[in-house]
């Protein structure tokens, strides 16, 4: 019987239930695409191009490890182990393809090399490695036309890249690698056997010995693709190599584990789309709580004078709450199932941004499973369930009389327990600003930054209607100024604060979150900028377009006529026990002329005269217990242990990451060995260096701001990728105030008939509505900004040590001028739609 109610009830009220349906069907879609975005990361596949054809791979440890020994108060003990991947390929001895060739059913073991070999040619559209030609039959590739390479001045290129570039056979080719940058003549173009192009590299191939000297690795191999007889069991095959690496670091891999293997840039977004999956998750989840119980609340308080009829004509308070609870089921399956169908596409539109972004590779292929679009029907069901009882609870639970007079006046003060709750996380809120204050990295302070303003507007909705009471006796003389329009909106505002608190809580989110989004970013970029422009004592600095800046094009520059010093800047990760730390590695001589970390113990001059040393910033030292002479162990990119004596503190670790090595140490265990940048001090001019650097296509000679402007282009690219993350739980914050909104003034018809009736004019009504638009956003936009600002600057404090987070004024009277617009289009058309009827026909409709 209730469940037929309940359906009735919802046929005859589409339009106060639309408005809970949009709001769920919205949610459902954002859980959805955040929970395939989770999937792909846990599940994603990472196809293998380059060892397509040997069915087993065995490659380097790409982990750290460590294992820490429990000791209970029994004796027992208890080891936990955990492993955290490094930044940059490790490397396998090439003798371990001893242990595996006498194996039964190995019928051929194939070293691999694989280094960075980029052309020197227009347009580079994707990653380009350079091989041993040796190696060719791990994908596998063969010769279309021409030959084989004969002499380390030869080059294979693959067919793909010779049609795009337009090369063929006898041209000669400049190839930057990891020394300088050579020119080669191409004896031959390959293509893979049997299969497509290679979709996600260049693959170019050298003579072996110039491959193992461009490797710059002696006695080292990238993998060994292993090729079984025929008839071999690949299962079996995989145990004997593995029992026979017993003992050793390496790693067998098979079937889609190759990918991983191949590709470390997919196996590291992997963990990218792990964190950002379920960031962007949970906080839609925290949001879509707080907009459901808000849009509920509207819908109930809507329907407040027919719930009191029920419960005046004998309705218990347990028929109540099974009503509204049956409510909320039905309409939370439909929008459960029309949103999860809606995220799907929404999911694939992501994953595609991403990807062109940068952000993840191709080959990490969209998981399309049922799991997320299951649970975001559950999460929508439970959470429109548990919104429709919140929500209703105090219908349900008063007396019959009480909710008569209650749904023909607001109650004057909000519930006891309500209050109490509001202020418990308002008090929640300021201890999260609290904490954040003192987080100083970017990993910890990010995902309670987005917490705080979560809490606090929640606080917020709890508080809303003492607070709308509070800034409508603020408003009211300003108001009064505005006329009859004013007078009536100053009335509305006071004696509807309930319904006016609806409307404010998610502008108040909305405007909080997107202040806080967009000013994050810059907050910490400008600090870090402001560090590393300070800290340049360089008179030029050298940008390169393509991978880097070779050693020898440094060389040069320091024999040019008025250098006095020119330090190479290479940049990576590294791991101090499993956390990760930004390292740079600089060339140590003359290092004082050319840069100043502002160094707050130890000596720059002792760290630039040792290449057993290291210099690290003010927060690494807090946090590791360092101090000058102290010993500092790390991995290095590749996961090679090092041992470094601290010979430096230094104050400015955002502009300069929170080690500093020696270059040399940090080059030979990079992918990428090429400088990212050079430091030119001396009063060398321009046109000098250029023409020094001339041979060395693709280097600009630039001044510090020109660097800087430079250096803030790219970090507003990589921001891209949170504005495009938090941007979509935004958009689904900016329709639930359309849609509060909406049901808001839609439901207002029979007190716009009784305005008409009393003399107002259609235009006093809708100048009315207006100002209580605009009263409505003042007060968000306030709320909005405080809890924005007070955020904000405890990130700041926390992440800088400035209290004076970068806030842009043009930017934020945009954020407002948006909201501004959303308020007046959401509360004028369907004012007008209210207006058409009739006052009469109205007035006498709802008797």
């Amino acid at each position: 019987m209730m469940l037929r109610y309940a359906l009735r009830t919802i046929r005859d009220r589409k339009g106060g239930f639309l408005g809970a349906l949009l709001a769920l069907m919205c949610a459902a879609a954002l859980i959805t695409a955040c929970g395939t975005l989770l999937e792909t990361g846990l599940r994603g596949r990472i196809a293998t191009e380059r060892y397509a054809a040997a069915p087993l791979v065995v490659s380097a440890d790409q982990n750290v490890h460590r294992t820490t020994v429990k000791h209970k108060g029994n004796g027992e003990t208890k080891a936990k182990h955990k492993a955290k991947p490094v930044a940059e390929h490790a490397w396998l001895p090439g003798a371990t393809a001893d242990r595996i060739r006498p194996l039964e059913g190995v019928r051929k073991v194939i070293p691999e090399l694989t280094f960075m070999a980029e052309p020197v040619v227009e347009p580079v559209d994707r990653p380009s490695y350079g091989h041993s030609w040796a190696s060719a039959s791990l994908t596998p590739f063969e010769l279309t036309t021409g030959r084989a390479p004969a002499t380390a001045d030869d080059i294979v290129i693959d067919r793909g890249f010779a049609e795009r570039a337009g090369l063929k056979p006898g041209d000669r080719l400049t190839v930057q690698s990891t020394g300088a940058p050579r020119p080669y003549r191409i004896s031959g173009i390959a293509a893979p056997a049997g299969r497509g192009e290679l979709q996600q590299q260049t693959s170019l191939f050298f003579f072996a010995a110039e491959a193992e000297r461009l490797a710059a690795r002696p006695g080292q191999v990238t993998a060994l693709g292993v090729l079984p007889t025929p008839g071999t069991d690949l299962t079996e095959l995989k145990r004997q190599v593995e029992r026979a690496l017993k003992g050793t670091t390496a790693q067998v891999a098979t079937g889609d584990d190759r990918g991983p293997v191949e590709f470390l840039d997919a196996a590291g977004a992997r963990i990218k789309l792990v964190s950002m999956g379920g960031a962007m998750g949970g906080t839609s989840l925290l949001v879509a709580i707080l907009v459901l119980v808000g849009t509920f609340a509207l819908s109930i308080q809507q329907r407040h004078r027919e719930l009191a009829l029920l419960r005046a004509i004998a309705a218990t308070s347990r028929q109540i709450r099974r009503l509204l609870g049956r409510e909320a089921l039905i309409v939370g399956a439909v929008a459960g199932v029309l949103g999860s169908l809606a995220g799907l596409p929404l999911a694939t539109w992501l994953h595609s941004r991403f990807i062109d972004m940068g952000a993840i590779p191709a080959n990490l292929e969209r998981t399309a499973g049922i799991y997320p679009a299951f649970a975001a029907v559950a999460v929508t069901l439970l959470g429109a369930w548990a919104a429709a009882r919140i929500s209703g609870r105090r219908i349900a639970r008063i007396r019959p009389a009480e909710a008569m007079a209650e749904s023909a006046v607001e109650r004057h003060r909000p519930a006891r327990g309500r209050i109490a709750a509001g202020l418990v996380l308002l008090a929640g809120g300021g201890v999260l600003v609290a904490v954040l204050s003192g987080l100083r990295t970017e990993a910890a302070s990010t995902p309670v930054t987005f917490l705080s303003v979560v809490v606090l507007a929640t606080a917020v909705s709890l508080l809303g209607p003492l607070l709308i009471r509070m800034a409508s006796a603020l408003l009211a003389g300003p108001l009064r100024l505005a006329g009859f329009g004013g007078t009536l909106a100053t009335a509305n505002i006071r004696g509807n604060s309930t319904r006016m608190a609806a409307v404010v809580t998610p502008l108040t989110l909305l405007i909080g979150m997107t202040c806080t989004v967009l000013f994050v970013q810059p907050t910490l970029g400008g600090a870090a900028r402001t560090q590393a422009r300070e800290g340049t004592r360089a008179t030029w600095v050298l940008a390169a377009q393509g991978p880097g800046i070779p050693s020898v094009a440094a060389e040069t520059v320091r024999t040019t006529q008025g250098v006095t010093a020119a330090t190479e800047v290479v940049r990576t990760t590294v791991r101090v026990g499993l956390d990760k730390y930004q390292a740079q590695g600089v060339t140590q001589a003359g290092l004082s002329r050319t840069w100043d970390p502002e160094v707050t113990g130890g000596s720059l001059a002792d760290f630039a005269a040792d290449p057993g040393t290291a210099a690290v910033s003010e927060l690494a030292a807090e946090r590791l217990g360092l101090h000058p002479g102290s010993t500092l162990r790390l991995h290095l990119g590749d996961g090679t242990p090092a041992t470094l004596t601290v010979a430096a503190v230094y104050a400015r670790g955002l502009g300069f990451g929170d080690l500093t090595l020696p270059h040399d140490l940090v080059a030979r265990h990079m992918d990428n060995p090429l400088a990212a940048t050079v430091l030119v001090a001396g009063d060398s001019d321009r046109g000098r260096l250029a023409a020094a650097l001339k041979k060395f296509p693709g280097i600009a000679v630039l001044a510090p701001a020109t660097a800087d402007r430079l250096q803030a282009d790219r970090q507003q690219e990589n921001a891209e990728v949170n504005y495009l993350a938090m941007g979509l739980i935004l958009a689904f914050t900016a329709i639930a105030v359309v849609n509060t909104l909406a049901m808001s003034v839609s439901e207002r018809i029979k007190e716009f008939a009784m305005l008409r009736l009393a003399g107002a004019t259609r235009r006093q009504v809708l100048r009315m509505l207006r100002i209580e638009a605009l009263s409505v956003l003042l007060i968000a936009a306030v709320l909005g900004t405080g809890i924005a600002l007070a955020v904000l600057t405890a990130f700041s404090i926390g992440m800088t040590g400035s209290a004076a987070p970068t806030v842009m004024p043009v930017v934020y009277a945009t954020v407002v001028g948006a909201a501004a617009l959303l308020v007046l289009v959401a509360s004028a058309l369907p004012g007008r739609v209210a207006l058409k009827a009739g006052p009469v026909e109205v007035a006498a409709s709802q008797q």
